[in-house]
């Protein structure tokens, strides 16, 4: 049972199939102070340099991606999480030499009332 305050979403059943050139994503959740967005990429694809308006998590649901800022580069695997200010340039790459599709939770914490 879910209750008022609630909201429950499962992350694995919300994620996008993957197509196109760029990867797919899709938002399961828009809430009071942040909004939730699933991304799947094939290996090859990117986010390329790009900045967030909000402060942002970002976790890896599945396979690992290469997760750069600041002239850092990081991997993100299951279990790992990254934080960003807002203003942060940042890039998220899944090399064309991964044998797998990957699944990345961004979660853009906006502050503002839906």
């Amino acid at each position: 049972m879910t209750s008022p305050c609630i909201s429950l979403v499962d992350i694995l059943a919300a994620t996008p199939a993957p197509g196109g050139t760029g990867p797919a994503a899709q938002s399961p959740l828009r809430v009071d102070g942040a909004n939730l967005i699933v991304f799947t990429f094939r290996p090859g694809q990117s986010l390329r340099d790009h900045h967030a308006a909000h402060p942002i998590v970002v976790s890896a649901i599945s396979g690992t991606q290469s997760f750069s800022s600041g002239g850092e580069t990081v991997t993100l695997g299951r279990g790992t999480v990254v934080h960003l200010d807002r203003g942060v340039t940042h890039r998220v790459d899944l090399p064309a030499t991964a044998g797998h599709d990957a699944v990345m939770l961004l979660i853009l914490l906006t502050a503002e009332r839906v």
